[in-house]
């Protein structure tokens, strides 16, 4: 890859203007939250009623009225493993319409410097483990995700592109699974987390003895409190620049069916765990390589547990009702 040398790192004051695209989001509430625990208060939000991103003219009057001194970018069409292969067009359009249209209308506004949030889906289905920053597209990507992923790499690139040729300081940041307040629940186009706390959750109301689980349950995930993310964009847009994107999780893995046992005990749900062999697995192990993070200072301080804990705590004041 090129090498980046010309790039002036920036710093967010308390008073700076931020724009973070997808607040109402798990990442964008959660980064929210961060940044005004931490005395940032002068944040700009549009609601999707508000500010359409896929509506190039209406991005781009957005940043030449607002002038966002700091940008960043969770807003994202995302879902689970059903909502991809159901819906391919709008996880590969709506992505790149966003994003495209935000990180083009910051640079030209003037915005000092932008991070860009991605997934860990972007990597080779086989990537070695722990998977480093320099796997990417090194291999063919997981076919039951590869739509958002494309998208999402060509983020990567769009912003190592405005770095390299106007110097700008655009970067990317790639989390792992996430989870926490504010996830989407959805029965059929969420994650295999919230999935599992909702599917739990209903069959304790319900007195369902059994509970059905896709796949084998063999497959090994990384998971990150978004809360743990939120604190790892602040130190980023403050510790960070580089061409380079840079990986953030938690370093720890635990497979779907530890995973299904652990949601299970912490619902409370008591009757039976069945495996549905014909769906499919995904990847099969997808642990990030976080040590380029970790050297400049950031760690994960969430457990698992007590991260689920708070997650359906949450479900239950909010989505289940």
């Amino acid at each position: 890859m090129t090498k980046d040398t010309c790039v002036a790192k920036v710093i967010m004051n308390k008073d700076d203007k931020i724009y973070v695209a997808g607040h109402a989001g798990l990442v964008g509430a959660a980064i929210v939250r961060k940044l005004q625990s931490e005395g940032f208060l002068n944040i700009v939000v549009r609601t999707h009623k508000e500010l359409d991103l896929t509506r190039q003219q209406d991005v781009e009057t957005f940043f030449f009225e607002e002038r966002p001194a700091f940008v960043i970018v969770a807003a994202a069409k995302v879902g689970g493993i059903y909502a991809n292969n159901t819906y391919p067009a709008d996880f590969i359009g709506i992505n790149l319409q966003i994003q495209t249209n935000v990180i083009d209308a910051a640079y030209r506004s003037g915005v000092k410097k932008i991070l860009f949030l991605g997934s860990s889906c972007i990597y080779p289905k086989f990537a070695p483990q722990p998977i480093k920053e320099d796997s990417l597209l090194t291999g063919p990507l997981e076919p039951t995700n590869e739509w958002y992923a494309v998208a999402k790499i060509s983020g990567i690139k769009m912003c190592q592109a405005y770095r390299l040729q106007y110097n700008w300081d655009a970067i990317s940041g790639m989390p792992t699974n996430l989870y926490g307040p504010h996830d989407n629940f959805h029965p059929e186009n969420s994650h295999v987390l919230p999935a599992l706390i909702r599917r739990f959750h209903e069959a304790k109301v319900s007195g369902l003895k059994e509970v059905v689980v896709w796949g084998t349950g063999s497959p090994l995930r990384e998971f990150l409190h978004v809360d743990d993310l939120a604190d790892a964009v602040l130190f980023i847009m403050q510790h960070y620049s580089d061409l380079s994107h840079i990986n953030v999780g938690s370093g720890k893995e635990v497979s779907i069916k530890e995973l299904a046992e652990l949601v299970k005990e912490v619902v409370g749900y008591e009757g039976c765990l069945t495996w549905d062999l014909s769906k499919p697995d995904g990847t099969p192990r997808k642990l990030m390589d976080n040590s380029k993070l970790e050297s400049l200072g950031w760690h994960a301080k969430i457990p698992l547990r007590e991260g689920l804990i708070d997650t359906y705590k949450w479900y239950v004041e909010h989505y289940a009702k």
